[in-house]
């Protein structure tokens, strides 16, 4: 199952770029399957146990108008998590760059709104579902701030609350046995939010460390409790996944061991390669943060981001 994701993802990842195209072309997009990493942790593709989306900040995105101005912004992407396929990261970076000397539209809206069509179709053509993208200018976000998500700001760090320096952690690769849960006497339902940047994992390809910060929302008879959610998130140092994939473990792990009536779980990625990605999956539609999943709004930064 791994070696068959690993030879699909490696035709750009780990492999040196002698020379990066400046013009167009769609060929350098790579998709990967997702179902491959989701049989191992019994995710059933034709039952899926949540919902929810893969959002993209993209950083280097560029082209110049009929006269040679060049136009550059922030690109959002939003691709849904029940797709078949996600894109693979290097493979939408080196095909983003090679937009930057083709001609797109004689002034500057015109240009970014060729970025955008070109893009959304491309990607949606290439994964098989509905991508959704906006391309943010500096100039077009609002002064007020009103256009930009503000994050999960009422969510508690689970450091506020639990003195790390006492625990001791001797578990690095993904174990669930971590978890340990928390009920009130009375039997009622209880809610937390929690979050954590603790999240170190690393590319299935290369092997590279990639950082992140992760949001919890639980509502259930039993909930996991701050400390082994620190213990079981410091658990992924050493296991090697893309980045939607450790999102969907965390996800599904906690669902497993607490079967909570309300589960969010996202995973804020810091930013390498030009790009963040961040996978937001929920048992509920309603439970999504609409405006972080909204390609109109622009997401403010985490610490690392």
């Amino acid at each position: 199952m791994s070696n068959s994701v690993v030879e699909i993802a490696s035709k750009h990842l780990g492999q040196t770029v002698s020379e990066y195209s400046d013009l167009y072309d769609k060929s350098l997009l790579v998709k990967v399957p997702r179902y491959m990493n989701r049989e191992a942790y019994g995710i059933d593709e034709k039952n899926l146990p949540f919902v929810g989306v893969d959002v993209w900040n993209c950083y280097e995105v560029s082209a110049i108008t009929v006269k040679g101005r060049p136009v550059t912004g922030v690109l959002k992407i939003s691709c849904p998590a029940d797709s078949e396929y996600h894109v693979e990261s290097k493979s939408i970076k080196l095909y983003l760059n090679s937009f930057n000397m083709n001609q797109f539209g004689d002034h500057k809206d015109e240009c970014v709104s060729i970025i955008e069509e070109v893009v959304q179709k491309d990607l949606s053509d290439l994964l098989e579902t509905d991508v959704k993208c906006k391309l943010h200018t500096y100039d077009s976000l609002k002064p007020d701030g009103s256009d930009a998500w503000l994050g999960f700001t009422h969510y508690t760090n689970i450091e506020s609350i639990v003195d790390f320096d006492d625990v001791e952690f001797s578990s690095y690769k993904s174990d669930e046995s971590q978890l340990e849960g928390f009920s009130e006497e009375s039997g009622e339902p209880i809610t937390t939010q929690l979050h954590t940047d603790m999240l170190r994992s690393n590319c299935r390809v290369t092997n590279q460390p990639d950082w992140g910060d992760v949001y919890v929302h639980m509502t259930g008879t039993e909930i996991v409790t701050p400390e082994s959610l620190g213990k079981y998130i410091v658990s992924h140092r050493k296991v090697s996944h893309f980045h939607e994939e450790i999102c969907e473990m965390i996800y599904k792990h906690l669902l497993d061991r607490f079967n909570p009536e309300e589960l969010m779980v996202t995973c804020l990625y810091t930013r390498r390669g030009g790009l963040d990605i961040n996978p937001i999956r929920a048992n509920k539609a309603e439970l999504l943060d609409k405006d972080f999943c909204d390609v109109n709004f622009i997401n403010e930064k985490t610490l690392r981001q």
